[in-house]
């Protein structure tokens, strides 16, 4: 197996659980566990793997309300509306998009209730032009499940 196709393979593997032993990632790949070692080190320090996260059962936040935020923005106060959205509670990821919008935030709340008063807090953020919510009802397919 070459360089690229392990490392892929090896990427593959890590997304799905990455908490997986370099023992078992070695099984797996058919490789030694110095290899899968080796790769893994190599990979961070070239910025192909940025870090580890945690990927919650989706029945554990059953309760929890959470919605995509489309956003236009002021050209000329973007940097400080997202500077300004990314300390509000509530939002969890903002993306810079292409089109008629210019952000979508990800934004979770305990309840309707603090979903509306993050949306306002976002509404009210000076350089926001207007948004647009859409609540998230249900996953349909979550990634690497």
């Amino acid at each position: 197996m070459l360089g690229p196709e392990l490392d892929s393979r090896l990427i593959h593997l890590l997304m799905q659980n990455a908490r997986l032993s370099n023992s078992e990632l070695s099984r797996r790949l058919g490789v030694s566990r110095s290899t899968v070692q080796a790769r893994i080190e190599r990979l961070e320090l070239t910025g192909a793997i940025l870090g580890y996260t945690l990927r919650l059962n989706p029945a554990r936040d059953q309760h929890v309300v959470q919605a995509h935020v489309s956003i236009s923005v002021s050209p000329k106060l973007q940097a400080a509306v997202e500077r300004h959205l990314l300390k509000l509670r509530g939002v969890g990821t903002l993306y810079a998009t292409s089109g008629a919008d210019d952000l979508i935030a990800i934004v979770h709340a305990d309840s309707m209730a603090e979903l509306d008063q993050c949306l306002d807090a976002i509404r009210d953020t000076d350089g926001v032009l207007d948004t647009r919510s859409a609540i998230i009802l249900s996953t349909r397919m979550p990634r690497g499940g």
